[in-house]
């Protein structure tokens, strides 16, 4: 695991594709290692944990016209717009958001997507539940969300979920609303959910959370559903990566 800190959005997308890349040279390799007579090479697992600046994204399925701010009014609030090749539609991240970019090798532990983006859910849902959260997932829609109940009346998503996979390797990942500004998301229509709410741990206990106490929760959940607990000696999570600008 690395915890970057407070990092830009681009160096720490960079930095993911950087990783990708190596594990898929790794992958490569592989493939002929037998017919040349060498051992296979452990792909390692990485994992990203961090926050941003103000920053929307734009997934490739997603539509420009949910973000309801011209480059003025970016500027004006601060924040800045990117398009990127995650799955899902527009979101926000900013401080006091904490960020899970997991760079994970799917195939050393279970080659189903579907099954990642539940595992990365149930994690967010336990570790909400230590606070005393009952949270859960909406048929369709993918993150964690609070009343998501049938007939409940004000479902509010805490957390996004947008991942890529190329070659089962993942990127990107999840954003957990800690002590987020909420008012972002009133710019732009989230997720592509007109008629739902966003919230944030703050806003539901009604104080501030510590970032890093959520991190120290999040973390091992992660890990176990992952099934990498104990962590297996290619589950190295700590990439070795020069730091960040901020």
């Amino acid at each position: 695991m690395q915890a970057l800190g407070l990092v830009p959005y681009v160096p720490t997308w960079e930095l993911q594709e950087q990783l990708l890349a190596a594990t898929l040279a790794i992958k490569a390799a592989n493939r002929t290692a037998a017919a040349e007579g060498r051992p296979p090479q452990p792909t390692p697992q990485h994992l990203l944990l961090c926050e941003h600046p103000p920053t929307y994204t734009l997934g490739k399925s997603g539509k420009p016209e949910h973000l309801l701010l011209g480059e003025a009014a970016l500027a004006a609030h601060g924040a800045t717009f990117h398009r990127i090749n995650r799955g899902g539609d527009i979101t926000f991240h900013g401080p006091g958001q904490l960020v899970a970019y997991p760079i994970l090798d799917l195939e050393a532990l279970r080659p189903d997507i579907h099954w990642y983006l539940r595992a990365l859910e149930e994690a967010v849902i336990q570790t909400l539940a230590s606070y005393g959260l009952r949270a859960g997932r909406i048929a369709g829609l993918t993150g964690v969300w609070l009343d998501w109940e049938a007939g409940a009346p004000r479902p509010r998503k805490i957390c996004a979920m947008g991942v890529r996979c190329s070659r089962w390797v993942t990127l990107h990942g999840l954003a957990l609303n800690v002590n987020t500004d909420l008012r972002y998301f009133s710019y732009i229509v989230p997720c592509g959910i007109a008629d739902k709410a966003v919230t944030s741990l703050q806003t539901e206990l009604g104080r501030a959370v510590p970032l890093a106490e959520v991190q120290a929760r999040l973390l091992p959940e992660l890990l176990r559903q992952l099934g990498a607990v104990p962590a297996a000696p290619s589950f190295s999570l700590a990439p070795a990566a020069a730091p960040l600008p901020v």
